[in-house]
């Protein structure tokens, strides 16, 4: 489906913000800081722990959604002989994060970053999430710095990483980044970034990895009120992705060898799934010939086409089961015998946004500590066991505060509008009840089920009606009216 936004009248505002506070409460969200957080955290602030390495000198850049102040991630990209030199700095967290301290403590409550329409409940107090430890232009910060030297078809032939003070120069947003890269405006290291990028992007090719461009349905503040649009991504954020991805599995292949760490871990799905897609191919008509490979038929679709849309958004079912492994072969806990990421084809570690995501601090400080041949801090190891569970916890968190946003969001939209109809696609049908699925409206961006008197045409367009909303439960529901 085409990317469309739709916005909630601000006259409704106030009620969505009630409502959004209430789920806060439901979900026992935590939302303020206590005072000994907020005075450690200001301690911190003003005396963070710089290292003695100065690479100030280097030109780095951030790139991140619009607005954003939270920033983990700087680089600087170059040419290196017929190869890349790639510097990828992050947040150095535990610059500022005492072990057993009052921060420390509340982030393991925490876990993860928390995005609401009306602002986000941060994992550190914006004080340092949004300040000292952010990487904001001008700055002179705490850093963990990876050197990635590339060859010629951009392979990775060496990674190292050592604590320095860096000092970004620019921050640059996707939609801007994106524009002079199309219009022929891009400077050299904009230009390197999308060379870069596609390299990167053939090497997943060639493992068999897989990145799939759906476009996600989103919720955003806007003009007083809130939008719901589906939102497809731009080359440029695959690309800024594929220098992310480098380093986590440039970080999994450091810890593996040191037998101590943690994974970020997907096993493949099993065949039974790929049959199923085969079938909602076939269903969809989308050609996927007995020869080619499900890696390459991904890359040959173009999610503006509906029936390539509907069958991205069902491959997204290969991606379930992604979790975290935990290893220390010194106290008796090895390595998963499969410690891959399946959708990268590769091991691959969490450990560029430390900022938003508690575990990241935790393999970082492993990978300084093997590169740097020190021992790994007690209180990294002592935790590590934890985080995986922790982790997981988080992200079912995460996962349940998104998908309730979307629904307050949609359910204001269609208020008072029960029995209307509206013109949508089918983008899935339950296996076990076919009369029972998914559409996704075009107009309202509006995804919920459907029920059907027969089974559900997958991939086509019909006309549905809006059932009666239940607003206990802020859930939506559609009925069809007309099938093609």
């Amino acid at each position: 489906m085409p990317r469309r936004h739709l916005s909630v009248r601000a006259a409704q505002t106030a009620r969505i913000n009630t409502e959004l506070a209430d789920l806060r409460t439901r979900l026992e969200i935590r939302t303020d800081w206590s005072p000994e957080v907020l005075a450690e955290a200001d301690r911190a602030a003003a005396l963070p722990r710089l290292p003695e390495f100065d690479a100030t000198d280097l030109e780095l850049f951030t790139l991140d959604p619009p607005g954003s102040l939270d920033l983990d991630q700087a680089m600087r990209l170059a040419r290196r002989g017929t190869g890349y030199r790639v510097h990828y700095a992050i947040a150095d967290v535990a610059a500022f994060v005492t072990p057993g301290g009052a921060v420390d403590t509340e982030a393991g409550h925490r876990v993860q970053t928390l995005y609401f329409p009306d602002g986000n409940v941060p994992l550190h107090p914006a004080r340092l999430s949004e300040g000292a430890a952010s990487l904001l232009p001008g700055e002179p910060r705490p850093a963990l710095l990876w050197q990635l030297d590339l060859d010629a078809d951009g392979a990775l032939l060496l990674a190292d990483l050592r604590r320095a003070r860096v000092r970004s120069r620019r921050r640059l947003d996707y939609a801007g980044a994106q524009a002079r890269i199309d219009a022929g405006r891009a400077d050299g290291q904009l230009a390197l970034l999308a060379e870069i990028g596609a390299l990167r992007e053939a090497r997943e090719a060639e493992r068999g990895g897989v990145s799939l461009p759906v476009p996600e349905q989103e919720v955003s503040a806007a003009d007083g009120g809130y939008r719901l649009g589906y939102r497809a991504p731009r080359p440029a954020e695959g690309w800024n992705a594929q220098i992310s991805l480098l380093t986590g599995m440039a970080a999994a292949e450091l810890m593996l060898d040191a037998g101590i760490g943690l994974l970020r871990t997907l096993p493949a799905a099993p065949a039974a799934a790929y049959d199923r897609l085969r079938r909602t191919a076939a269903a969809l008509g989308v050609d996927w010939p007995a020869g080619l490979s499900y890696p390459a038929l991904i890359r040959s679709l173009d999610p503006a086409r509906t029936a390539d849309a509907v069958f991205l958004n069902e491959c997204t079912g290969l991606l379930r089961g992604a979790g975290y492994r935990a290893f220390e072969t010194a106290r008796g806990t090895a390595p998963p015998a499969d410690p891959g990421h399946a959708a990268l084809a590769a091991p691959y570690a969490h450990c560029t946004a430390p900022l938003r995501r508690l575990g990241d601090r935790y393999a970082l400080e492993v990978c300084a500590a093997v590169a740097g041949g020190t021992e790994v801090p007690g209180w990294v190891r002592d935790a590590l066991p934890l985080v995986p569970g922790l982790m997981e916890s988080g992200d079912r968190r995460a996962h349940e505060v998104e998908r309730a946003c979307v629904d307050l969001v949609e359910t204001e939209l269609l208020r008072g509008r029960e029995g209307e109809e509206f013109e949508a696609v089918v983008v899935d049908v339950d296996e076990r009840r076919p009369t029972v699925g998914t559409v996704q409206l075009r107009d309202p961006a509006v995804v919920a089920k459907c029920d059907a008197p027969g089974r559900l045409p997958l991939g086509h367009r019909v006309t549905v009606r809006l059932a009666p909303a239940d607003p206990a439960t802020r859930t939506v529901r559609f009925a069809l009216a007309a099938a093609p």
